[in-house]
């Protein structure tokens, strides 16, 4: 019914016409109707004119009724159709039955018949005329009374029954019968005789009616009626309620509970069932039971125990007995089948994160599409790695079912209790509530690796990120994407780890500087550092235990490692932190808005105590313990002496230091006018300290050492002037490279043109004037070029080839390092892309701005396409896996394809360096396999060993993957973890990698220590000599060692033996019947040196060369890696000695910066004032002399090294406080020359340990 307020006006003109319509058959007068039903309508009597001003017409209540209902449809609605209603009914139902079993049970408790009496003559006193009927019974001896059992019916029939308790009963009855037979009435649907006979009506009208009957018929008042079947009207009501109550609150319930709550109440039945019949039924035998001694029986027999101490004794009891034993059988397996299924389906379905458990404990959802146990083991490792997320749960969201290896690692203790798989979707909201993921600290996306369509996992990433960012909008989320072009699709995301752009930038920077891969990979996995601290190889123990550093960072004003350094320059506090802590400071990030991290800003930056330092260490400063040298000795004169023999250290090394920094910078600056020309020292012998005047063998004989790290720009009145004109450092920097008339259509800028949205604004070299597409192709000649082969081309370098199944995006990422701006035009390497299918217009469109990249159709599978693409003229082989899998059975198998080439090339090129990507970080040990090596086989144990003792990186040494030949895009996974911990770590990664650039930060370079280098003797003196001249960080070391040749077992001899007398004998005759075109004497010369295996491989090799019109003198069979051991040494300790050979990591400053630094290559300084580049440091200093005078003595330099030598005298006691280095080396003045060929440090200048 609706209520509506009208006014007359407002009805229709259809109104009008159904009253003319229903009057038609009365005689009216001719007037005019409207004006008639205008003036009727309007409520005022007596008006005929229509023209006349008429009063508002009065407001008419109106009542519709849309649907008039009878009684009985009033009362449906009420009893059932309504759902809140019909859940009242329901209750009351419950109450209602429930009510009837207590009367019941306080019956049987109040009743007095059954006593027994206390005449014990065997006889049972009787007296059946009496309405008390049997008040007592004589028991008598169970065996005699098994001789003759006799039941005693009356007892059964007839029980004690109060007034009171009587009415209680009948008003429950007759309530209940009543309720009962209207629901029947309301829900009757045509088939009246199926409603009476069911058996819920009919248990109704058995425990009912009689009742009702007794109302008029007083001697059946003490009738026995089974009452205590209403236990299972009450079940069926439940079940009922329960449904009703779910439906009123509109949320879908466990089918679990409901099943499992179905179990409890029907056992329950049963039980309450059999205990009441069985009490009862015993009354006409000789040993009545007590409602406790009917549960216990009950019990013992339904539990198939059967003590036998209680038993029934006369037939009736004892066939009930038997019955309810039926039934139970029956009923209770059913129940307990759809139990077990619904637990099942449950299972597969997962669980779910219950509201209460999200406000008071803490958890992240990981949504994936497939749950790959190996992914869950490495986010579960990782994750759980740090202290302060051990209270953390994780939720587990696919919708795929979990297989039989993830079941197993949920039930593993460890995660059991943590870890709660749900299968559902991220597009619905019924399972993001499941996850809760709105009160979620972090939700993982991570991207399906089994899928071959990247483009298609991408797009379920995407769609996963907008659901949940449209359900929980304040929920972070850490995303991660395969290709590059879909990452602004998710910008919105709190971090985006994308695949191709950081597996790109490793392989790139794998090229530049070896086993980068494994520097970032073991940065980025969480180590306990005692990896390989059991081993009894030295190499193994130093390797795990460096690779326990990780990126920490720390407040400069809350740190204990750098607090001391404020105020002065990073390189200062970078190598002081490292001496005496052991942490290698690497950047920073100031306190201003906007402000991002800077990877080595070199000494002009001042630490302040707002700054953020990021450093390599073991544990992060808040885990570590300072311990002083003398813990439980507090003698104060200790404390004295130590302090005046530090004090007296810092005054000596703060006099050397000034005469340091003056010969460090005698060259590069010049002196502000202040009024001091002397340099002191107190506490000397020696008044002022002068250079020496002459040279000879004697002073040959000095120790050299090396300059301090200045703290600031301004030491002892000597102040470093650097001219700020209109040239700056980055104008001189690539000064010698452009006057080679070689490299002048290269410059530097920005690519004009991105394959995505979303680069990041990178300096590289770029072609003046764009190359034409149809020159980017190797092999193919064209109006502008007539080459065909990578020979004919003429490289001044070695080339970089890297093989993929297509030009993906991701390519850019390769190239960009590549050609970054920090390295000198003559290093470039011609980059040539071996693809298996034709790249894109837009793609040639970016890389034709590029110098030197080129691109062919071919396959690593193919031995012509590797010769083609200049494999023999290349220095490094990069082999991007396969996307496409040959095996869709088992994930382990789909590097098969990857595997398989690569062994091949490493067998036909054994001097090429290859770097391969996997998908499975398992497959690693597969690389350059070897079987009969019992030094890989020793690897394998100790990896097996290291997993077996928890370690998450067992992989680490393995050969492949220390030297950085091998590199699994898995790892990469961790990447995005730590990043809920670390979440500076993805951008200083990216800087680290050159992916972005920022002014002011650094970049990643290395240098190959020398023979001529070794006079350095220590990591920490090279630190030290980086940090005071070019102002460089190191931060780990590469280093090459021989392997240690074990003897091999018998059996593995014996297989070699025989392999090599096969070997040698096809050889032989291959030797007698073919040459070659080769002399006899060749073949000989060069059966004896290689094996005949190599032999034969060599001879096809050259065969395909010489058929392609490529000298086979280009092709190297050597290979000298066979019995060599390469791995990375993060951040070593201070007194790591140094060996021949070794590459150490560097951080440069940044050639960026708005500031020149003050360290600048003596050439630039020169010619910016004019002078020649040749000039000697003798002139020089007469130079400044004729304006002032600084110091007297003469400089040794032979005009190649930027810092003068400074010898003094071994009598003093000054040795005590300067680094010494050992006497061997004669050749005081010469350089060191870095990997990329731009690197000069010299290994003279003055230095003290302060």
């Amino acid at each position: 019914m609706a209520n509506v307020w009208f006014h007359h006006s407002s009805f229709p003109e259809r109104t009008h016409q159904r009253f003319r319509r229903h009057n038609k058959h009365r005689m009216h007068p001719r007037v005019d109707f409207q004006q008639t039903a205008r003036h009727r309508l309007s409520g005022v009597t007596g008006l005929v004119d229509g023209f006349d001003n008429l009063p508002p017409p009065p407001l008419v209540h109106v009542e519709f009724f849309t649907n008039e209902k009878s009684l009985k449809e009033r009362l449906q609605l009420y009893f059932i159709k309504n759902q809140r209603s019909s859940l009242r009914i329901r209750i009351f139902n419950v109450l209602i039955k429930l009510l009837s079993c207590a009367l019941y049970v306080v019956r049987v408790m109040t009743d007095k018949d059954g006593k027994v009496c206390p005449d014990a003559d065997g006889d049972i006193q009787n007296n059946t005329a009496d309405r008390n009927y049997t008040n007592c019974w004589h028991s008598i001896n169970p065996d005699k009374f098994q001789e003759n059992p006799v039941t005693h019916w009356e007892r059964i029939i007839w029980v004690d029954r109060s007034e009171v308790l009587w009415v209680f009963q009948v008003t429950v009855a007759i309530i209940s019968l009543l309720e009962t037979c209207l629901v029947q009435y309301l829900s009757y649907k045509g088939n009246i005789l199926q409603q009476i006979l069911s058996v819920v009506f009919i248990l109704e009208l058995i425990n009912t009616v009689p009742f009702v009957i007794t109302i008029f018929w007083k001697p059946l008042r003490h009738l026995f009626l089974p009452v205590f079947l209403n236990c299972w009207l009450a079940k069926q009501a439940l079940d009922n309620m329960f449904n009703d109550l779910h439906r009123v609150l509109q949320k879908s319930h466990s089918a679990l509970a409901q099943q499992l709550m179905t179990l409890c109440a029907t056992l329950m039945c049963l039980v309450f069932t059999t205990c009441c019949g069985i009490e009862h039924l015993q009354r006409g035998g000789n040993r009545q039971f007590g409602l406790f001694e009917s549960l216990y029986f009950v019990i013992v027999t339904f539990a198939t125990v059967g003590y036998g101490d209680i038993y029934p004794d006369i037939w009736i009891s004892q066939l009930f007995t038997m019955c309810m034993i039926v039934v139970t059988l029956i009923v209770l397996p059913r129940q307990f089948e759809q139990l077990a299924y619904t637990w099942m389906e449950r299972q597969k379905q997962g669980g779910a994160y219950s509201s209460h458990r999200a406000q008071t404990e803490k958890h992240v959802v990981v949504c994936t599409t497939t749950l790959q146990s190996d992914t869950v083991m490495d986010f579960l490792n990782e994750f759980y790695a740090h202290p302060k997320l051990q209270d953390y749960h994780v939720v587990l969201l696919s919708p795929c079912e979990l297989d039989s290896m993830m079941k197993m690692l949920l039930q593993v203790p460890l995660w059991a209790q943590r870890v709660i798989y749900i299968q559902g979707s991220a597009l619905k909201d019924s399972d993001l509530a499941r996850c809760r993921v709105q009160d979620a600290e972090a939700c993982f996306i991570l991207a399906a690796r089994n899928y071959a369509d990247r483009e298609a996992a991408d797009q379920h990433t995407i769609l996963r990120s907008w659901a949940i960012k449209d359900f929980a909008r304040h929920c972070p989320q850490y995303v991660q994407v395969f290709r590059p072009e879909n990452k602004f699709h998710v910008k919105f995301a709190e971090h985006v780890v994308c695949e191709d752009e950081f597996k790109y930038a490793l392989l790139a920077n794998n090229c530049l500087c070896p086993a980068t891969s494994t520097l970032v990979t073991l940065l980025m996995h969480t180590s306990r550092g005692q990896e390989g601290q059991t081993s009894h190889e030295e190499w193994q123990r130093l390797y795990g235990r460096c690779s326990g550093n990780e990126i920490y960072h720390i407040t400069l004003g809350d740190s204990k490692f750098f607090g001391e350094y404020k105020g002065k320059s990073f390189t200062y506090a970078s190598f002081h932190a490292h001496r005496k802590y052991g942490v290698s400071l690497v950047g920073i990030q100031i306190s201003q808005h906007g402000s991002t991290i800077q990877l080595n800003p070199g000494p002009r930056h001042i630490m302040k105590d707002s700054d953020v330092c990021f450093y390599m260490n073991i544990t992060k400063e808040e885990n570590s313990a300072f311990i002083l040298a003398h813990p439980n000795q507090e003698d104060p004169r200790a404390d004295k002496k130590f302090f005046q023999s530090h004090e007296s250290s810092f005054r000596i090394a703060s006099a050397i230091t000034s005469v340091g920094t003056i010969a460090l910078e005698m060259q590069n600056t010049r002196v502000s006018s202040s009024p001091t020309t002397e340099l002191r020292r107190e506490g000397s012998q020696y008044k002022k300290l002068e250079l020496p005047k002459d040279i000879s063998n004697k002073t040959l004989q000095k120790r050299p050492s090396i300059a301090p790290v200045p703290a600031v720009l301004e030491v002892n009145d000597v102040r470093l002037l650097v001219d700020n004109g209109t040239s700056s450092e980055e104008s001189f920097l690539y000064m010698d490279d452009d006057a080679d008339d070689t490299f002048t259509e290269f410059i530097r800028g920005f690519p004009p043109v991105t394959p995505y949205v979303g680069t990041s604004p990178t300096l590289c070299h770029l072609m003046k004037e764009k190359r034409p597409i149809c020159c980017l192709q190797l092999t193919e000649a064209c109006a502008h070029c007539s080459y065909k082969t990578a020979k004919e081309y003429n490289w001044q370098t070695r080339a970089v080839i890297v093989a993929a199944d297509n030009a993906s995006n991701g390519l850019y990422n390769f190239i960009v390092p590549l050609r970054s701006h920090a390295r000198p035009k003559p290093s470039l390497s011609p980059v040539v892309l071996l693809l298996g299918k034709s790249p894109d217009i837009k793609f040639l469109e970016t890389i034709c701005h590029f110098p030197m990249i080129y691109w062919m159709i071919g396959s690593i599978d193919n031995l012509d396409d590797l010769l083609r693409a200049g494999i023999n003229l290349a220095d490094n082989v990069v082999i991007v896996n396969k996307e496409s899998s040959n095996s869709a059975e088992e994930d382990t198998l789909s590097d098969c394809n990857t595997i398989v080439a690569v062994q091949t090339i490493y067998r036909m090129f054994p001097s090429a360096n290859i770097i391969t990507e996997l998908s499975q970080s398992s497959n690693m040990r597969f690389m350059q396999f070897q079987p009969n090596d019992y030094y890989s086989y020793t690897l394998s144990k100790l990896e097996k060993k290291e997993k077996d003792r928890g370690s998450h990186i067992s992989y680490m040494f393995r050969l492949p993957f220390a030297a950085g030949n091998v590199f699994s895009a898995s790892m990469l996974d961790t990447l995005l973890y730590q990043a809920f911990v670390k979440d500076y770590l993805i951008t200083f990664m990216r800087l680290l990698l050159g992916i972005d650039q920022a002014v002011g930060s650094g970049h990643l370079s290395c240098m190959k220590i020398t023979r001529d280098d070794m006079w350095v003797r220590t990591y920490g003196r090279l630190y030290q000599k980086l940090c005071a001249t070019t102002c460089e960080i190191p931060i780990g070391i590469y280093r090459t060692r021989l392997k240690s040749h074990e003897p091999v077992t018998s059996q593995y001899s014996n297989a070699s033996q025989i392999s090599r007398d096969q070997s040698t004998l096809n050889l032989a005759f291959r030797n007698s019947v073919v040459t070659l075109n080769m002399r006899d004497a060749e073949v000989k010369a060069k059966s004896n040196t290689i094996s005949p295996e190599r032999h034969e491989i060599s001879q096809m090799v050259k065969c395909r060369m010489q058929s392609l019109g490529q000298p086979p003198e280009d092709y190297d069979d050597v290979n000298d890696k066979m019995d060599t051991i390469s791995y990375v040494i993060i951040n070593p300790s201070y007194d790591l000695k140094l060996v021949l050979g070794d590459i150490i990591y560097l951080i440069k400053p940044s050639s960026l910066s708005l500031e020149p630094s003050p360290l600048i290559d003596e050439r630039t300084l020169r010619l910016k004032r004019g002078e020649p580049a040749g000039m000697e440091n003798e002139d020089i200093m007469k130079k400044e002399a004729g304006t002032k005078k600084i110091l007297t003595g003469r400089v040794l330099n032979d005009g190649n090294s930027k810092i003068p030598i400074v010898y003094t005298d071994d009598t003093t006691d000054e040795d005590d406080y300067i680094d010494e280095t050992t006497t061997t080396n004669t050749e005081r003045n010469k350089t060191i020359l870095s990997h990329d060929g731009r690197h000069h440090i010299s290994n003279t200048s003055l230095s003290v340990d302060s």
